[in-house]
């Protein structure tokens, strides 16, 4: 493995995230990611992902499974703006799995683990929600006052200021739910645990514990990008009847997304570059929101899926091809 990468050194000891001791940043990009679960994290690769989990008897429980992404079924899929959104719905259909998992080592009653049609109905509504909430309810209450506003440009403005607004309210609101507080901490070591993998130093607590547990290619900070390059989608629109607005807000959103994907793709190329970390520095402070510092056992956890993955493939050794779809998975 090539020597690490780092941007700054702090001491072995030094408390993480802590004022005084700045945390270590890995600054070049590999084809790993992540989400944070329910007591664990899962990791992917370009052919393999797995889950580790702490269950309630104090034991690590390691599942992985294979992976044949649908960004290499035909070149189609490749394509700019078009990678993006399959990408994404291939890391949503993963991220559920793993989460179903998940739930499911926490349920010691086998009767109670949740089936897979009481999870297809969960995501189906969390996705009308999530639409509903961040795209429109945004349009609806602009367009409560839109004899008012002098153009699109303008309408467009207020409808995006007021979509920010709720999403970032959105996530204060759930930072401040204490059941979510070990997920989020989870979050972070899945963050840790990747850009220690990144630096090419051993993957362990202690080492894992020096980095920030902010991460360029983490999903909250896309989700900001989508909200920004919403603005300049659909300001060429205008202000057409509220059907018309309501149904180009649903059908733009894989077009927002594919332009998103590209954008924060850009960014993570580029994340030693000045202009790059300004640009990264909003979604950046965002991800305060969703991660916490996670302890060493948390660690212990998320290097386990890591390893799982690392144990079947050397991302290193990753094609261009392999690394097509990796750049929000952090």
């Amino acid at each position: 493995m090539s020597e690490p990468a780092l941007s700054s050194t702090v001491e072995p000891n030094g408390r993480p995230d802590s004022p005084s001791s700045e945390p270590l940043r890995a600054v070049r990009d590999a084809p790993v990611g992540g989400q944070a679960v329910l007591e664990g994290v899962m990791m992917r690769g370009v052919s393999t992902w797995a889950v580790a989990v702490r269950k309630k008897d104090g034991e690590i429980d390691v599942q992985s499974f294979p992976l044949v992404s649908w960004l290499k079924r035909h070149r189609f899929l490749r394509l700019p703006l078009v990678r993006g959104v399959v990408a994404l719905v291939e890391s949503l259909k993963i991220g559920l799995q793993a989460l179903g998992i998940s739930t499911n080592a926490q349920l010691e009653d086998e009767e109670e683990q949740v089936s897979g049609a009481a999870w297809g109905g969960t995501v189906a509504f969390s996705l009308v929600f999530a639409v509903g909430l961040f795209f429109l309810l945004p349009v609806g209450i602009t367009s409560i006052f839109r004899h008012h506003i002098g153009n699109s440009i303008e309408f467009v403005l207020i409808e995006k200021a007021i979509r920010i607004s709720i999403f970032v309210g959105y996530l204060w609101g759930i930072s401040r739910i204490a059941e979510l507080q070990r997920v989020f901490e989870y979050h972070g070591a899945e963050h840790k645990t990747i850009s220690c993998y990144e630096a090419g130093l051993p993957l362990t607590p202690e080492n894992a514990q020096r980095f920030s547990r902010l991460h360029p290619r983490c999903g909250t900070s896309f989700l900001l990008i989508v909200m920004v390059v919403a603005l300049f989608v659909f300001a060429p629109l205008g202000t057409p009847a509220w059907y018309w607005l309501f149904a180009s807000r649903v059908l733009g959103i894989p077009i927002v997304a594919g332009i998103a994907f590209e954008i924060i793709k850009l960014f993570g190329k580029n994340r030693s570059k000045r202009w790059a970390q300004i640009l990264m520095w909003p979604g950046m402070q965002l991800q305060k929101l969703t991660t916490r510092p996670p302890d060493l056992e948390q660690l212990a956890v998320a290097i386990a899926a890591m390893e799982a993955v690392l144990s079947v493939e050397n991302p290193a050794d990753a094609t261009d091809e392999d690394r097509v779809g990796m750049e929000v998975v952090a």
